[in-house]
C-alpha cells in the first residue's frame, strides 16, 4: 500500500472509532502515576448553581484545597495540574453540556496515557437520597446522561466513578429538579456532602479505591 493511500484509509475511520481502540488498549497497561478526576455539570452562569453541576462543585472544592487552578483550556474542557499524595493530579470540567461529556474526558485520558482505573468521574445522582455518596471502581450509567457518553467514547466502564445524592423530587419532571437550584433547606447537606465527596476523592488518590469505598459509603 503506498503511503498517501494508507493516510486515506486512516481518515476514513471514524474519529470515534479511532478514540475507543486507543483507549481500550490504554485500559489494560500500567499505571503512570497520574490520577485524574472529572467532575460533570453543564457550562455557563444559567447553570452554575444547578444540583446537575454537583460534579463541578466537587472539582471546585478539591482545586480551592490542593490550590491548582482549574483555567486551562484543552480537550474541548477546562483543567488543571497539581500533586497529591505524590502523585500528578488532573482535575477537569468537561466544557460541553452533560450529554457531550465523553469527547473531552477521552481526548484526555489519551493526552495523559491514562490507564481506567486512574479515573475517577464525579457525577450528581438522583437515586441517591440527599447528601449520600458512593464510591464504585466501575459499572454502568445507571441512567445519568454524561456518564453514558463517557462509557461510549472510552469503550467501557472500567473506571471510578463518586456519585453525589441530590434526592428527588414527587413533583417535577427529573430534567426540571436537576436543573433547578437546591432548597435552602437542601444547601447545607450538600456542602457538606460536597466536603465528604472531597476527601473521598482525597483518599481515593492517596490509598485507592477500596480503602475509600471503605471509608465513605456507609457515613
Amino acid at each position: 500500500m503506498l503511503l498517501g493511500e494508507s493516510k486515506l484509509w486512516v481518515r476514513s475511520i471514524p474519529l470515534e472509532a479511532l478514540l475507543q481502540r486507543d483507549y481500550q488498549k490504554i485500559a489494560m497497561g500500567s499505571s503512570n502515576g497520574v490520577k485524574m478526576v472529572v467532575g460533570l455539570g453543564n457550562p455557563g452562569k444559567a447553570y452554575a448553581d444547578t444540583r446537575h453541576n454537583v460534579g463541578f462543585w466537587v472539582i471546585d472544592s478539591l482545586a480551592k484545597a490542593l490550590q491548582i487552578e482549574v483555567t486551562k483550556r484543552k480537550f474541548g474542557a477546562r483543567f488543571g495540574e497539581g500533586e497529591f499524595a505524590e502523585k500528578k493530579l488532573i482535575l477537569l470540567k468537561p466544557w460541553q453540556f452533560m450529554n457531550r461529556s465523553g469527547q473531552a474526558v477521552a481526548r484526555a485520558v489519551g493526552f495523559y496515557k491514562l490507564i481506567l482505573s486512574d479515573l475517577l468521574v464525579v457525577v450528581d445522582d438522583m437515586a441517591l437520597e440527599l447528601g449520600r455518596i458512593r464510591l464504585r471502581p466501575k459499572g454502568s450509567a445507571g441512567g445519568h446522561n454524561g456518564l453514558a457518553d463517557i462509557i461510549q467514547k472510552l469503550g467501557g466502564g472500567e473506571f471510578g466513578r463518586l456519585r453525589v445524592g441530590i434526592g428527588q423530587s414527587d413533583n417535577d419532571s427529573a430534567v426540571d429538579y436537576v436543573l433547578d437550584k437546591p432548597t435552602k433547606a437542601e444547601t447545607p447537606v450538600l456542602e457538606e456532602a460536597i466536603s465528604r465527596a472531597r476527601e473521598a476523592v482525597l483518599c481515593w488518590i492517596e490509598r485507592g479505591i477500596e480503602v475509600a469505598m471503605n471509608e465513605f459509603n456507609y457515613r
